[in-house]
């Protein structure tokens, strides 16, 4: 009870911001309903469409939000599935803490497995990418009686002993130094796809200027590079319990995604659910693989799913 009450308080000392409604009118291809529901006194927004007692979990990365998924949402929602997407704390329409110090690996964590309990989310089959891999993976390894398969994207669980691509520590020194992080520009240089100026504005919607950007600015540098990394322990446990899943767990990276290209065979050879499965390289395809192939990646999960039941 003790640690609730000191939880909360943090929570009431945390200035947030709220990026209003009308920066998000007349999106392309994005006629979804809001959805708002309050975790520890922040307002995390996602999206609830279709209907099934099988949902699926989009997880996006950063400084992306659940506007990454139009592309996906229709096929997933054809094939007759539920699909939840929600945008972290600090992105799209969700509250934005204004302090680089209000965001930690593990509060992302604790926040979004708290949201997948207050919805009673279970037969989950998660898609992840970027941040999303980091969030989503822990959450399911933690929660494993509400997941059932996972698909997996540009993305992994760091424990700090890995190498790092040059990209990657690149993108993190950038984050950390420049003076300038423009959101449009990030995106655009993660896709292998122009962008309608119209796309790039819905990306950067969500940030009407510099403070709300603290979430986008610090969470590079909040992913484990060293074994002295806050997390170190946690992803390393959560590692270790993935080479025991044994449930349906699939790879789809991009060609050509300089930061994760590759990191699919990491996961290919410990966890057990991978074996059998029809893993498979996304040609074409940026980072920001939603993106760019995202119709065909969303068959693929479909596929997945139907050849898994």
């Amino acid at each position: 009870m003790f640690h609730q009450e000191l939880k909360n308080e943090k929570v009431k000392s945390m200035k947030l911001l709220r990026t209003p409604e009308e920066r998000f009118e007349n999106l392309p291809k994005f006629p979804y309903k809001p959805n708002y529901i309050d975790v520890d006194g922040i307002r995390i927004h996602y999206l609830d469409e279709g209907s099934n007692t099988e949902c699926i979990l989009l997880m996006h990365g950063e400084p992306s939000w659940c506007f990454l998924y139009r592309h996906m949402i229709p096929v997933f929602i054809n094939a007759g599935y539920r699909i939840l997407a929600p945008d972290l704390v600090g992105f799209g329409k969700s509250d934005k803490p204004t302090e680089k110090s209000d965001h930690t690996y593990r509060k992302h964590v604790e926040w979004i497995t708290e949201w997948v309990k207050l919805l009673k989310l279970r037969n989950i089959t998660l898609f992840c990418q970027d941040w999303g891999s980091l969030i989503g993976l822990r959450v399911a390894i933690e929660n494993q009686d509400r997941f059932k398969r996972i698909v997996l994207s540009n993305g992994g669980l760091p424990t700090g002993e890995q190498r790092m691509s040059n990209a990657f520590l690149k993108w993190r020194e950038f984050s950390r130094s420049s003076p300038v992080f423009d959101i449009k520009a990030i995106i655009q240089g993660g896709t292998t796809t122009q962008l309608s100026d119209d796309i790039l504005r819905g990306y950067d919607d969500p940030f009407p200027d510099d403070s709300f950007k603290a979430g986008a600015r610090i969470m590079p540098s909040l992913v484990p590079i060293s074994k002295d990394d806050p997390e170190h322990k946690a992803n390393k446990n959560a590692i270790e319990k993935f080479s025991k899943w044994s449930k349906p767990f699939l790879t789809a990276f991009s060609d050509s995604d300089p930061i994760t290209r590759g990191g699919e065979r990491f996961w290919q050879k410990i966890v057990p659910g991978c074996q059998g499965q029809n893993h498979t390289t996304i040609k074409g395809a940026g980072h920001f693989v939603q993106e760019d192939k995202g119709s065909e990646l969303a068959e693929l999960i479909v596929d997945f799913i139907k050849k898994n039941p």
